[in-house]
């Protein structure tokens, strides 16, 4: 049933082929790189989904191909069981997207396709059975439909002249061209987006505007909807993310399919998304890890972003206050067209940024004496005040003093962190594997009743904040607060109506909200992140930093950030407080280049995990000598460097041993060829081990 595109193994079989026999090759959502064929009842097209047997199991696959003859004898091809036409096919440009992913990012191409599909439209008891006849998709068609409520069309604002430059420069692109818009926060990017998206709509094209986070998708729904919709009928706006039930899911991808929404609002699932028309692609925060997909096929939607628009040859807009240094250095050669904002779009300056040198400073639960100075004298004269704590949760870990036991999680090389609830008792938690338990009522090793909470989480941060302003409101926007659907955005609509006085949040704050009333921000523990193992670290910090301190003083003159370290005198920060990104950029790029790391060089990492970490460690040996056993098969290697198998940074999760290989060229070609015969050698070299792996391109974390 394998697929081997042999011109041998067609000639074998060509005498053998019936008259009247079609056949199709079949991707399936299996761990196998080969395509499947079968014998059809008639031509099929391609990109149409279909149902076939597969061993005793039947699958919905996509038609990826139609031979002449089958790879096998015919005597050995089954029938396809079932041809779904309740969508049209897969147009030929997702298809040739799904081809690049599965090729680039080494994965057989039915675990690129499939996935990308709502659940339904791959589910075989979808269109199997008296309750399913039909399909999923005319199923949906007899429901009532929900039009999208009504929204006031706005009046578009006057552009400033670095708006308009921008705005004219997109517009003035026929064919592929990718864009930076470089703009500091609060410069009014997303205007220049409205405006692009106006004029490729107003083309008969379709949009897409791609956000990183879920949260970040009802206020650009409602600007979208509000501008654009008078510009190709009601329910122009489409919204795709995971966030979404299954059924609106499928509303919204058949919609977009069908050409009838005209402008696709997603987080980085939607770069996938058919879109007939699609003239123009927006990928906001272009520089957000959230981008990049850390399960399954291992994507980033932003690349993918920027290779669909070539494929396609058109304009894709790559927003951001601080780009990463890979889109920064194409930027800087020219290989991308920059457009800058260095100025708000409104009459209010950037807020100025202070460096609070907490070596020498009496602190009261994480809080200096500025800090809280600063907060009394904003909640004084009306404005909100945001505090920034990375990390959730009331405690990272619980101490006992008496012996130095701490909260480890028994399943994880990590602490339970400690979390208070209140209707029900606090508890322990590991954010790692979700690990429970109740906190004990004793030292578990020395029976010690005393025991203390070490740091502080946002819970704790909160609790503080109660009491040193009990007349204010307080709200924490954090993992665990917004767990219920809908509860985020009732959160930042409260804040946006002016009834918090303080917010606590993650950095599920520091992006993309435009809060009015919001003077001063506050950052605790920033330091956390600047000795981090990853070289990527200081970018990251970085780049949050300078998001959050962006949400003070967008309405407010005078805004101001707070940032309380024991480094004050670390480059990151002192970049920051000039806001000064081209300064940190450069440096960085310099810094990256002298020792031969991304963006100058690609890399792959080849995690493995088992019960024993000896057996990662011993597959991933296995894995970096195939090149020295095989030399032969490899071409390449030469131009590629594999570094010795380490275990990870937290070496166990749920009880499984972690260990990575690093691979290295600085020849993109190169390692993409090594990849590509190294991955297909793997499965037979994890044989003898009890190991699990996966291979990531390009990956974000190391």
């Amino acid at each position: 049933m394998a697929s081997h595109d042999s011109k041998d193994s067609r000639q074998r079989v060509h005498d053998q082929v019936g008259v009247g026999d079609m056949w199709v090759r079949v991707a399936l959502d299996v761990p196998l790189r080969s395509l499947f064929d079968y014998r059809a009842p008639h031509l099929i097209g391609i990109g149409t989904r279909v149902i076939v047997p597969f061993g005793r199991r039947k699958l919905v696959g996509v038609v990826v191909d139609n031979p002449d003859t089958p790879a096998l004898a015919p005597e050995l091809v089954r029938d396809v069981d079932q041809v779904l036409d309740d969508t049209p096919p897969l147009p030929e440009d997702w298809i040739r997207l799904a081809r690049f992913a599965a090729q680039y990012y080494q994965r057989p191409l039915g675990e690129v396709m499939l996935p990308t599909l709502p659940v339904s439209l791959r589910r075989v008891s979808a269109y199997q059975g008296k309750r399913s006849a039909g399909g999923p998709v005319h199923r949906m068609d007899r429901r009532p439909g929900t039009s999208p409520a009504h929204v006031a069309t706005d009046n578009a604002p006057d552009l400033n002249a670095e708006q308009a430059q921008a705005v004219a420069a997109i517009a003035a692109l026929k064919t592929h061209k990718t864009v930076l818009l470089h703009g500091v926060t609060g410069s009014g990017k997303t205007e220049v987006y409205l405006r692009a998206a106006q004029a490729a709509l107003a083309q008969g094209r379709q949009v897409l505007f791609m956000v990183p986070e879920i949260n970040l998708t009802p206020q650009l729904e409602h600007s979208l909807r509000a501008r654009l919709s008078g510009l190709a009928g009601s329910g122009t706006v489409a919204v795709l993310h995971s966030g979404l039930a299954d059924g609106e899911r499928l509303r919204a991808w058949v919609s977009i399919q069908r050409g009838q929404a005209r402008v696709l609002l997603g987080t980085r699932m939607s770069v996938f998304a058919p879109m007939p028309a699609l003239g123009l692609i927006i990928v906001d925060e272009e520089h957000d890890t959230s981008y990049k997909q850390q399960e399954g096929l291992r994507y980033s939607a932003r690349d993918l972003a920027v290779w669909r628009a070539r494929d396609l040859d058109i304009p894709v807009v790559l927003g951001s206050a601080t780009p990463s240094l890979e889109t920064w250095r194409h930027a800087e050669s020219g290989h991308y067209l920059r457009c800058t904002l260095a100025q708000r779009a409104r009459a209010v300056e950037l807020p100025r940024i202070r460096l609070v040198d907490t070596r020498r400073l009496a602190m009261e639960q994480g809080f200096s004496p500025q800090l809280i100075e600063a907060m009394g004298q904003r909640l004084e004269a009306g404005e909100q005040v945001l505090i920034y704590l990375n990390r959730r949760g009331y405690a990272p870990v619980l101490n006992c003093a008496s012996c130095g036991w701490v909260s480890q999680c028994p399943r994880c090389t990590a602490y339970a962190v400690l979390h208070k609830s209140g209707h029900r008792r606090n508890y322990l938690q590991c954010h790692h594997c979700g690990y429970q338990a109740s906190v004990p009522r004793s030292c578990p090793d020395c029976g010690d009743q005393d025991l203390k909470p070490m740091g502080r989480g946002t819970q704790r941060v909160e609790e503080h904040l109660g009491t040193l302003f009990p007349d204010a409101r307080i709200a924490r926007i954090d993992a665990d607060s917004t767990r219920l659907k809908g509860s985020a955005q009732a959160l930042f609509s409260k804040v946006h109506a002016g009834e918090v006085d303080i917010l606590v949040g993650t950095q599920m704050v520091a992006k993309g909200h435009d809060f009015t009333g919001l003077g001063l921000v506050g950052v605790l523990n920033a330091d956390a992140m600047l000795f981090a193992q990853d070289f990527r670290a200081p970018e990251r910090l970085f780049a949050q930093l300078m998001q959050v301190a962006g949400r003070a003083g967008r309405h407010v003159k005078g805004g101001e950030v707070i940032i309380q370290t024991d480094y004050p005198e670390q480059s990151v920060y002192q970049a920051l407080q000039r806001h000064d990104y081209l300064g940190f950029a450069n440096y960085g790029l310099a810094e990256r280049k002298a020792v031969g790391l991304p963006p100058y060089a690609y890399q792959a990492l080849l995690t493995a995990e088992a019960r024993e970490l000896a057996d990662a460690l011993a597959f991933l040996a296995g894995a970096r000598s195939l090149p020295e056993q095989h030399s032969d098969r490899y071409p390449s290697a030469p131009d590629v460097t594999l570094y010795d198998p380490v275990p990870l940074r937290i070496v166990r999760v749920a009880h499984v041993e972690r260990a990575q290989l690093l691979v290295e060229s600085a020849h993109r070609p190169a390692l993409q060829h090594f990849l590509s015969r190294w991955s297909d050698e793997l499965p037979d070299c994890a044989r003898g081990f009890k190991v699990r792996y996966h291979l990531e391109v390009d990956p974000l974390e190391i």
